[in-house]
């Protein structure tokens, strides 16, 4: 069985605050518009299922437990925006462009929990259960998540990946969709090789400007 909680009242001004900023273009600079920053807030696209990651204060009734991530369809859903923030010892300063190769964390917005994995079978499809884990932006090691991507930073129109730093697997979608209560919600899940189901690129959300002029550099993908 499912069970929903209460939803914090502080992502809920943060979402207040993100949407009355929200306009086309996504707030970035003309310098480096095109790169995805630390600080931003944003939805994230699986390019191959055309699914938003999503969260909200409904838990897995079976594996962890912990607060269900999950793909949505629907574009417009206040539930799908992540902050992109560096790990518990800093490393991505607000406005910096996020490498490729860096770990990062992905906070839920509204909830205030950290895009999460660990060895427990997902509900759908038995493969690594993904999660929403700790308390105002804070949780543990297995918060941290890899960007992969072709370059030296994650460019905002690119194909990316996040490889999960503590158990090397994959953020995915296979196309399982779940029932009652979040009918037609996709499940989230790690896989342990890189493919088209773990390919994402960034959508709508506030970049913030970038503090650094980029350089050229290797290829991660």
């Amino acid at each position: 069985m499912w069970s929903a909680g209460c939803g914090g009242s502080a992502g809920l001004v943060l979402l207040g605050l993100l949407l009355a900023l929200l306009v086309p273009g996504g707030g970035a600079a003309k310098t480096g518009a095109g790169l995805v920053t630390c600080g931003s807030v944003l939805k994230l696209l699986n390019t191959h299922h055309r699914v938003r990651l999503h969260s909200h204060d409904i838990k897995y009734g079976s594996g962890s437990g912990q607060q269900s991530v999950t793909g949505v369809e629907a574009s417009d859903d206040a539930n799908s925006y992540w902050r992109i923030r560096g790990g518990s010892e800093g490393g991505c300063p607000r406005g910096s462009p996020v490498r490729c190769g860096q770990a990062v964390r992905l906070t839920h917005v509204l909830t205030g929990k950290n895009l999460h994995t660990h060895h427990f079978p997902s509900p759908l499809s038995n493969n690594q259960e993904v999660s929403a884990f700790g308390e105002d932006g804070e949780g543990d090691d297995l918060d941290l998540w890899t960007v992969r991507c072709s370059g030296q930073h994650w460019e905002r129109e690119a194909a990316v990946r996040f490889q999960h730093v503590g158990t090397s697997v994959f953020l995915s979608v296979t196309g399982e969709q779940y029932g009652s209560p979040i009918r037609g919600q996709h499940e989230v899940h790690g896989m342990p090789s890189a493919n088209t189901h773990n390919t994402w690129k960034a959508m709508e959300g506030i970049f913030i400007k970038p503090s650094v002029e980029p350089s050229a550099g290797h290829d991660e993908l």
